[in-house]
């Protein structure tokens, strides 16, 4: 029977290990331009506010001027769409999110990824039916932290209760904005401490996660 919740998720670093994935794809751009490549922890610092922010802050880290963005841009995207095999979902991730729609719960992804890269992903991993919406980087104007994409969300799902669950300072920002409960995975792509994040309840392995959210319920 439908379940009163609605559950959204972020995907880099919530659902899925992408850093392999993204960090390849920018240093190869880099290597198309004729830069050296960044170290892989530096590009994990760039990850959360969607491609355009993560190809700005890459060459200006290697150097390059500003007017070689858009060719950047396009050039990493390209990259990354052959790059299935270094997103890699986290452990147990699937038999949860497989657990709680067969519970019930609506269940709805929220990301700065443009939604082309996005779709890719899910249809390679085999999650795009898990979902009952998805929203991208590029689904509305405004991208995370500002709240309308968590809004629009929960919106299609049409469910009464709230809950978010990702990874990062730009998700706790987001579930403030947006005023529902943050639930942090802190096995993502987090900068700052714990202690910093305002979040309802943490977790670092999914098989917690059911009892989490019915404890907030």
């Amino acid at each position: 029977m439908p379940h009163n919740t609605a559950l959204v998720f972020d995907l880099d670093g919530t659902l899925i290990d992408s850093l392999p994935a993204i960090s390849g794809s920018v240093n190869a751009m880099l290597a198309d331009m004729g830069c050296a490549p960044l170290p892989v922890t530096k590009i994990r610092g760039f990850i959360g506010k969607g491609a355009p922010n993560l190809v700005k802050l890459s060459i200006a880290a290697a150097g390059l001027p500003d007017d070689t963005f858009d060719n950047a841009l396009s050039t990493m995207m390209g990259h990354y769409a052959a790059a299935h095999d270094g997103n890699i979902p986290f452990d147990h991730m699937v038999d949860t999110l497989e657990g709680l729609r067969a519970a019930g719960y609506a269940l709805g992804l929220c990301t700065n990824k443009p939604s082309s890269a996005t779709q890719a992903v899910l249809d390679h991993l085999g999650l795009t039916d898990l979902f009952d919406v998805v929203i991208s980087g590029d689904s509305l104007p405004q991208r995370k932290p500002h709240p309308a994409p968590l809004r629009a969300t929960f919106e299609v799902m049409g469910r009464a209760n709230h809950i978010y669950i990702g990874d990062s300072e730009v998700d706790a920002e987001t579930a403030t904005a947006a005023e529902v409960p943050f639930v942090l995975f802190t096995e993502g792509y987090r900068k700052a401490p714990i202690s910093d994040l305002t979040h309802a309840a943490t977790f670092d392995d999914f098989r917690a996660l059911p009892e989490i959210i019915a404890s907030l319920q």
